[in-house]
């Protein structure tokens, strides 16, 4: 029985994700995230369909109602199982599942899904068509160029227009090749050479879908170019290594003003409140350790928040070196924010927000 497809708002171009990746994008990093952009989609972990079927669900599915719209990626190859696990993640009210055809790790593939599964994109399709059935929600793919000796500008053709027809509601395109053997995961992101006039044709190719770009994007300037040829950018290392680029992400991407209100010192022109997000973040830690978390399962994320900025080697020290000791609670994250010059702001443009080209490039594609 097909499900009733909802209305999907966060899929309306132009959209800015933060990319899933392994160990890094759990409920905490996503909350952290969240105070950042009020616009940008997040994406979970890769999540194993068997794991939810036989594991701590609630573990590995729940999430705070803050991280919305929140995408719940799942890895699999079974039709009958990533159906099942689709059923099974309905309580948790995520507002997308997107299935992961992409990622390159031994341990992946030896569960013969990830990228592998570009090899075989009659059983993608199944996969698609199978999680449709039984969710109203999206069902999207994230998926490479194509992997080892394929010829990708003959076989990703052939592969969107499966999945497409089978009901995949958008498809990210990481725009490189995956070498299954020879390169680890890490070698992966960043040897194969990148092929965005590809992904672009993709696009022009199947124009009534939407397509997505990741792969290389480093910043919010590059992000804004790559949104002039497809639906949506989406952003994995740079996003988190350098977190305070998503503070410009709602006024590059979608128009709209930054999260705080206009600062009188700066002229009228919308700037972020970091005093506001470390207070914020002081309190979910305290939330988290009551629960029985610790402090460093929420600091580790925000290392990367201030580059630029003076004090900010400082500040990734204290948080890095202290917040795995005994007895250290979330005062520990005031004392990092006040290692900061906060009031300078970064020595030089770090991708926190769109500047010249860009800015002009964000008005259009937002109007």
């Amino acid at each position: 029985m097909t499900v009733e497809k909802q209305n999907i708002k966060h899929l309306k171009p132009p959209v800015f994700a933060v990319a899933p990746m392994i160990d890094w994008t759990d409920r905490h990093c996503r909350y952290f995230h969240r105070q950042l952009s009020w616009r940008a989609v997040l994406f979970t972990e890769m999540v194993v369909a068997d794991a939810i079927i036989h594991g701590p669900r609630a573990r590995l599915l729940g999430h705070d109602a803050a991280e919305h719209p929140v995408v719940l990626q799942l890895g699999g190859s079974d039709p009958a199982k990533l159906a099942e696990a689709v059923r099974m993640a309905a309580e948790f009210a995520y507002d997308e599942i997107n299935l992961n055809v992409g990622c390159p790790s031994d341990r992946v593939q030896s569960g013969t899904f990830g990228a592998c599964l570009m090899k075989t994109p009659a059983l993608v399709a199944e996969c698609v068509s199978a999680m449709k059935r039984v969710t109203a929600l999206p069902v999207t793919v994230k998926c490479r160029i194509g992997v080892d000796e394929q010829e990708p500008e003959k076989v990703l053709p052939d592969f969107l227009a499966r999945v497409i027809d089978a009901g995949s509601d958008a498809v990210w395109i990481h725009a490189r090749k995956a070498w299954l053997q020879g390169l680890s995961p890490k070698e992966n992101r960043e040897i194969p050479p990148l092929d965005y006039a590809l992904v672009h044709a993709m696009k022009r190719e199947f124009s009534g879908t939407f397509i997505g770009i990741n792969g290389g994007i480093a910043d919010l300037d590059a992000a804004v170019a790559q949104l002039i040829h497809v639906d949506g950018v989406m952003l994995g290392r740079a996003a988190y290594q350098n977190a305070g680029l998503l503070t410009g992400v709602d006024a590059a991407i979608y128009g709209e003003g930054a999260l705080a209100d206009p600062s009188p010192q700066g002229g009228g022109t919308p700037s972020f409140d970091w005093l506001v997000l470390r207070d914020t973040m002081m309190a979910y830690a305290e939330r988290v350790m009551a629960s029985g978390g610790r402090l460093h399962h929420v600091t580790r994320h925000m290392v990367g928040l201030f580059q630029g900025f003076a004090g900010a080697r400082r500040y990734r020290q204290i948080l890095s070196s202290e917040a795995t000791k005994a007895g250290v609670g979330p005062e520990l994250i005031a004392e990092a924010f006040a290692a900061v010059d906060l009031a300078a702001g970064p020595k030089a443009a770090a991708g926190g927000a769109a500047t010249g080209g860009a800015a002009a490039d964000a008005a259009r594609l937002a109007g």
